[in-house]
């Protein structure tokens, strides 16, 4: 039990970056057979649907980040792990759970609407920003789901 706080802090890193992880690479990968279709049409299509391939991989990224903002408030990666209670390490948890949800569900969707901007770009090819917008919309969500456990990893205090 004396570890129970940052086995819990811990957990919920590993959550931020494997939820939002596996929700990228599900993304990347929609995208990635749609894309496969139309360059085996047209292979001078790769930049944009590279481009497109590329954007659901951000929420991965996001966390990735608090993950490593715990490893780092709470001392794992200096080798000198900070005491903490198990509320406090509820409270990290907690706070790397909006990231973990909305980087898993915000990729996939973010790759579903990619893969439409493959289909847009297959039959207009000079439309890659409406496509581009499209997808970007769905990662809004995830910003603002890694700026809400920025903020909360940020103001817990620990030690």
């Amino acid at each position: 039990m004396d570890n129970l706080g940052l086995f819990l802090a811990i957990l919920g890193a590993a959550c931020a970056a494997g939820f939002a992880g596996v929700g990228s690479a599900k993304g990347v990968g929609i995208v990635g057979e749609a894309g496969a279709g139309l360059l085996s049409e047209d292979p001078s299509m790769f930049g944009r649907v590279l481009i497109l391939q590329i954007l659901p991989g951000t929420q991965g990224l996001y966390g990735f980040l608090i993950a490593l903002m715990v490893f780092i408030k709470t001392g794992v990666l200096s080798g000198a792990p900070v005491a903490m209670t198990w509320q406090q390490g509820i409270a990290v948890f907690a706070a790397c759970m909006p990231i973990a949800l909305v980087g898993f569900f915000s990729a996939i969707y973010q790759g579903r609407v990619a893969a439409s901007g493959v289909s847009l770009i297959a039959k207009k090819p000079t439309e890659l920003t409406k496509g581009m917008t499209m997808a970007a919309l769905v990662e809004t969500y995830a910003v603002l789901a890694l700026l809400v456990s920025f903020i909360a990893v940020n103001n817990i205090t620990l030690g």
